[in-house]
């Protein structure tokens, strides 16, 4: 690879707008990583525009206060992960500390506060917050939302035999029709109650008139 190639692409990094965009970016993904973990490339994503950013911020002139309110962001997020409540101002205090931070980290010429274009660091800033508000809203509503068909919940419960029931058949149960077996054999439009479970399938026993 031609040497010269590498420098402009390395002089690149030490452009304040560059580094803003590959820190936003790796805050962001480790984010997103700690919403959906496990799978790795949101990991390495992150830590790779990490490093880049960091180089850009290790050779430019940056506002070291500013560390405090990216750093800070993390508290709020990881409360996100486990409130119900008051998701919504958390997320909003992670998306604000993180935003501001990012966009004073980078100091301008003449020992300006801000080296970064405002209409950049505006428009950035909105896009990355509305993605990660949105995407960290469904999925930690998803998170605290109880599963729809937990067959636990229907334990004791009523319904009525859509087929007739012995060794297999099919019940329906507040409207969701369920796989069923019965101790003895069941008409089809009885009343069954609920006694168990067995995996995904319901044990039902007749109910008396």
């Amino acid at each position: 690879m031609n040497l010269a190639f590498v420098e402009a692409k390395m002089e690149l990094l030490l452009n304040a707008n560059v580094a803003y965009v590959l820190l936003v970016l790796g805050v962001m993904l480790g984010f997103m990583a700690l919403i959906a973990p496990g799978t790795g490339m949101l990991e390495v994503g992150a830590l790779f525009a990490l490093a880049l950013a960091g180089y850009g911020a290790y050779n430019l002139d940056i506002n070291p206060w500013a560390f405090v309110p990216l750093v800070l962001a993390v508290v709020p997020f990881l409360f996100a992960l486990r409130a119900k409540v008051w998701r919504a101002p958390l997320l909003l205090a992670t998306i604000l500390l993180a935003a501001g931070g990012s966009v004073f980290l980078f100091r301008g010429e003449n020992g300006a506060w801000i080296g970064v274009n405002p209409f950049l660091a505006g428009v950035v800033a909105l896009f990355s917050s509305g993605i990660l508000w949105v995407m960290a809203e469904k999925s930690l509503a998803a998170m605290h939302t109880s599963p729809t068909h937990n067959p636990d919940a229907l334990l004791g419960q009523v319904g009525e035999a859509r087929t007739e029931i012995k060794d297999d058949g099919s019940v329906q149960i507040d409207g969701e029709l369920w796989s069923a077996r019965s101790e003895k054999p069941i008409a089809s439009g009885s009343a069954v109650r609920v006694l168990r479970r067995e995996g995904f399938i319901l044990v039902v026993e007749k109910m008396s008139k």
